[in-house]
């Protein structure tokens, strides 16, 4: 009888997070990044990731060292948290997304997906809406969309958050949500964590009805700080397409 040897499974190779600091109009913006050990270039769609307020991109840390196996993975500390410049005056949420577009162009990339965080997942919209040709794919966890004409669920920010937070989360208040997600084209993915914005996720289907809603029984901040991997297969098959 024929024997069958198993082999043994390869070792993954350890993925380093790094950080370093771009340009862009505010001034430098502090980043965190991962990629597969061959460079990332014949990998998978590159994924921005973009955190909740406050907060920094150091929250994707778990994710990072996971997602970076596949794609090259980058998590801003968006303009006005953690090590990023925010901008000297008043800035529409617009602005905020230009920002980041400055570093989107200064690594030339053509094309890459979105994952947005809670208020993160408002400023992925923007953003996609700027960069309709390059944005394919977004993923969007605990989305705080109001009901119509009331304010943002999002929590005010406490009073120790930084100027350049509380700016950012001014921002995000005044954002016409509704109006704004209404006009997405991309493929669009809802995860919708077991925590307060549970409701106002499910919402998202009010204004596009051809999104796609996945129910998970953890909160957003659990899923990103204790089970990366959890996150990580609720999107993958999505970002493969």
């Amino acid at each position: 009888m024929a024997r069958t040897t198993l082999k043994s499974a390869p070792v993954l190779a350890p993925i380093r997070v790094r950080r370093g600091y771009f340009e862009c109009r505010f001034g430098q913006l502090h980043l965190h990044n991962a990629m597969p050990p061959g460079g990332g270039f014949e990998e998978g769609t590159p994924l921005l990731c973009l955190h909740d307020v406050p907060g920094s991109g150091r929250s994707f840390t778990p994710l990072l060292a996971l997602a970076g196996r596949e794609r090259s993975v980058y998590a801003p500390d968006l303009p006005g948290c953690g090590e990023s410049d925010g901008p000297a005056g008043p800035a529409a949420l617009a602005d905020y997304a230009r920002a980041l577009g400055d570093f989107l162009d200064s690594m030339r990339l053509r094309s890459l997906d979105i994952l947005g965080v809670r208020g993160g997942a408002l400023l992925a919209a923007e953003l996609a809406l700027e960069r309709g040709a390059q944005v394919g794919r977004l993923v969007m966890l605990s989305v705080p969309l109001p009901r119509a004409g009331e304010r943002s669920p999002l929590p005010a920010p406490a009073a120790d958050v930084g100027e350049g937070q509380r700016a950012l989360a001014e921002a995000l208040e005044k954002y016409p949500a509704r109006e704004r997600l209404a006009r997405l084209t991309q493929k669009l993915l809802v995860l919708r964590a077991h925590d307060e914005l549970a409701e106002p996720s499910a919402r998202v289907r009010e204004v596009l009805p051809a999104s796609r809603v996945l129910e998970l029984e953890t909160g957003a901040r659990e899923l990103l700080a204790s089970q990366p991997a959890r996150l990580l297969e609720a999107v993958r098959d999505f970002l493969r397409g």
